[in-house]
């Protein structure tokens, strides 16, 4: 099982340039410190998950860090053109020397993304599955086309070809529809934090019937925070979660058509998902997602407000917790 972290690019502070240059600062730590994987959110019209421009802070942290993989998790397909994706991809793909993952995702659940990107929110996981179809083409195949309701493309070769054969591809999806084609293609999926044990079993067994010779490629989203005792890691996450619920409701206050009572978090959904707690309690929490999903990854959202106490808790991990789990 590999071990990442999530990059939401929080802004507590208000100020934007603290918010990318702190995030910037955790992934180099990581990567020196031997986690595996940092996976960045794509985010719009967002003044606190300041990450619109997924690509382009992707290529950033590749030119910063050494070993460590760089994921999008995830690039909002419906929203971009799938020819320009591929390009960035493949781009990506060379100048990170390999180490790029590539989740993607429909978009949502905020209705304002969909509005100002001009998509039909009823057609965007079928826009989605075909978007990734065509960028798979194009990254290893030439004169492509394509003639659907939503694209169209005529005898298209991109250059440069990336490095990895294949790239790897995650779907960040619960439908059952993007579960099955994700099987089908041997493409593994992504967990969102808020997901319980219960459906990841349900997903992965939707994925397994779909295809059963395939390997399941779970990647889990959970946030994190560990301390010495529970008391003193308590006392910095429950502040922290407090005010990114928040933050984030009042996101939704500005989609009044958002299905709030589906994505909102709340403290319980937060702490019932979380890892969080003393280095005991950390590695056992573990050690049960571990027995009870086929984890490839197991992705922590940092969820201390300062990059202080998120640096300390991560090398915590890495010293007490990692070898034990």
């Amino acid at each position: 099982m590999k071990f990442g972290i999530f990059c939401f690019y929080e802004n507590y502070a208000g100020d934007f340039n603290q918010a990318l240059s702190q995030q910037t600062a955790l992934v180099k730590f990581v990567d020196q410190l031997g986690f595996d994987e940092a996976w960045l959110a794509e985010h719009h019209f967002n003044p606190f998950s300041v990450c619109p421009s997924i690509l382009m802070l992707a290529t950033h942290l590749a030119s910063l860090t050494g070993t460590i993989r760089i994921g999008t998790a995830a690039v909002l397909l419906p929203f971009h053109d799938p020819v320009k994706i591929a390009e960035d991809l493949a781009t990506l793909d060379i100048l990170s020397h390999g180490r790029l993952n590539v989740g993607v995702a429909k978009g949502g659940p905020f209705p304002l993304q969909n509005k100002h990107f001009r998509v039909n929110e009823e057609k965007s996981s079928e826009m989605m599955r075909e978007s990734l179809d065509i960028i798979a083409k194009l990254l290893y195949s030439d004169h492509v086309s394509w003639d659907s309701e939503h694209f169209k493309l005529d005898d298209v070769t991109i250059y440069p070809k990336p490095l990895q054969t294949p790239i790897p591809f995650f779907l960040a999806s619960a439908g059952e529809e993007s579960i099955r084609y994700a099987a089908e293609r041997g493409y593994g999926l992504m967990g969102a934090q808020l997901w319980p044990v219960t459906q990841l079993k349900t997903i992965v067994q939707q994925y397994q019937a779909a295809n059963p010779t395939a390997t399941s490629q779970l990647t889990l989203l959970r946030p994190f925070y560990v301390a010495q005792t529970r008391d003193a890691a308590f006392s910095v996450a429950l502040p922290s979660l407090q005010r990114f619920i928040e933050k984030m409701q009042s996101e939704f206050k500005k989609n009044p058509q958002a299905d709030s009572k589906n994505h909102l978090p709340n403290i319980e959904s937060l702490l019932n998902s979380a890892i969080i707690g003393s280095v005991a309690e950390c590695r056992e929490k573990i050690r049960m997602l571990r027995d009870e999903l086929p984890l490839q990854s197991l992705v922590f959202r940092p969820v201390a407000d300062t990059l202080s106490a998120n640096l300390q808790s991560l090398q915590l991990f890495m010293e007490e917790v990692k070898p034990y789990v």
